[in-house]
């Protein structure tokens, strides 16, 4: 993890108000404002450790999202009580009842 990625992401996260999110693409901007699109992947990386963590939310549309799964457009949040995230665990199959 990248502690100048983490710093500017819980930097930017003291800067709003519980529940309020942050994009990936102003956490690279505050590390690098020139090169910032080089950091997107390093961003998104650390964003998915952090929430592994239980530090970070990761949403998408507004939800928080399972950070194994994480494709597409996201956003980060600090953990509010009650958050359930998605399990990285694989569902598992549930038995189905059978009529004949």
């Amino acid at each position: 993890m990248s502690a100048s990625i983490e710093d500017a992401i819980f930097d930017l996260l003291s800067k709003v108000e519980p529940g309020k999110t942050v994009a990936p693409e102003d956490v690279a901007r505050a590390v690098d404002a020139e090169t910032w699109r080089r950091l997107l992947g390093q961003v998104r990386g650390t964003a998915k450790g952090l929430a592994r963590q239980g530090r970070l939310v990761v949403t998408r549309h507004g939800k928080p999202a399972n950070p194994e799964k994480l494709k597409g457009v996201y956003r980060l949040r600090l953990p509010l009580e009650g958050d359930v995230i998605p399990s990285a665990a694989p569902d598992a199959e549930t038995p189905r009842d059978v009529e004949d």
